[in-house]
């Protein structure tokens, strides 16, 4: 298994992306600043976009396994692998998504917690509605965890 940064090319991945973000246009906002890794494990089977926020803050902006390899622990391989590699230059390790109850308890076990929300994020950035488990996403829920 390895993790490998991206730098060229980003959108080869526009499929693994669109699992986590399914508007190609908002993916567009953050992926070229964005630095890019993927988690290959023969063959890649989860990506993570993180970007730089200022005042020792850093976002995933874009975390997603293959369906077929989730649950495996990938995902959470990368956000350790985050952490680890960049908590000497950066305090805060931040992730923003919708309130669902597929990817809220996910960043939770990875010792994220609530921080704030921007209310209608959802509904005033997507030229559609977006569904995660049967709901309706609405709102952005912020977690962070301390690096």
């Amino acid at each position: 298994m390895k993790i490998i940064e991206i730098t060229e090319n980003k959108k080869e991945y526009i499929d693994l992306l669109l699992l986590a973000d399914e508007q190609e246009d908002m993916i567009d906002r953050y992926l070229e600043k964005g630095k890019m890794y993927v988690l290959d494990d023969d063959g890649v089977k989860s990506e993570c976009v993180i970007t730089e926020e200022g005042n020792g803050l850093l976002e995933i902006k874009n975390i997603a396994t293959y369906p077929e390899y989730q649950g495996k622990g990938y995902a959470k391989i990368l956000i350790d692998f985050i952490v680890q590699t960049f908590s000497e230059r950066y305090s805060v390790l931040q992730v923003g998504t919708g309130d669902s109850p597929l990817t809220v308890p996910f960043y939770e076990k990875c010792d994220f917690v609530r921080s704030h929300t921007v209310p209608n994020f959802f509904t005033d950035n997507y030229d559609h509605p977006i569904y995660e488990c049967g709901v309706q996403l609405v709102d952005m829920v912020y977690l962070r965890r301390t690096m």
